[in-house]
């Protein structure tokens, strides 16, 4: 809230250097500010008075919107890689598979290993659980299992994420 929607009875002041100019009325605050040819800015509206604060809102703004641009550009985001496994694989296949899993966890990605069924395979759905497992044992020495293996549907699935 800015100047005019200011509506409480007394606020606390602070000025544009920062130093406290104590409890007074929001018409009093704004009159202030209007002196100073700035804005009367409410900063911390749940405390008890509301802290206001004579600064240029055009200039405030600015500053929040450059903070938050510099934040973003800091903040790293996690993809998550998928490789997908069947339950006849081979150990040729699977150690190519892993090779891939390891450069997207070394890169910082999580990886969701998808070991899906078809037809006659879903009667065997619990002897394959070993291939999510040894999967896992190959690359322990840079991931750590995240969500253990689980069914869903005709795939079960397992997350794995670069060890901290």
């Amino acid at each position: 809230m800015i100047n005019e929607q200011i509506r409480d009875r007394e606020v606390r002041l602070v000025g544009k250097d920062g130093e406290q100019l104590g409890i007074m009325s929001a018409k009093e605050a704004y009159a202030k500010a209007q002196e100073a040819e700035m804005d009367l800015v409410k900063i911390a509206p749940t405390a008890k008075p509301p802290v206001c604060k004579i600064i240029d809102y055009g200039k405030y703004k600015y500053e929040l919107a450059r903070k938050e641009k510099e934040a973003k550009k800091k903040q790293k985001t996690v993809d998550v890689k998928e490789v997908r496994l069947s339950p006849n694989i081979d150990m040729n296949d699977l150690n190519t598979k892993v090779g891939a899993a390891r450069k997207f966890i070394s890169k910082g990605d999580k990886v969701k290993i998808t070991l899906r069924f078809r037809g006659r395979e879903m009667a065997h759905m619990n002897s394959s659980r070993h291939i999510l497992d040894e999967f896992a044992e190959k690359l322990s020495d840079i991931a750590v299992v995240e969500k253990a293996p689980k069914v869903e549907g005709r795939s079960m699935t397992m997350f794995l994420t670069e060890k901290r």
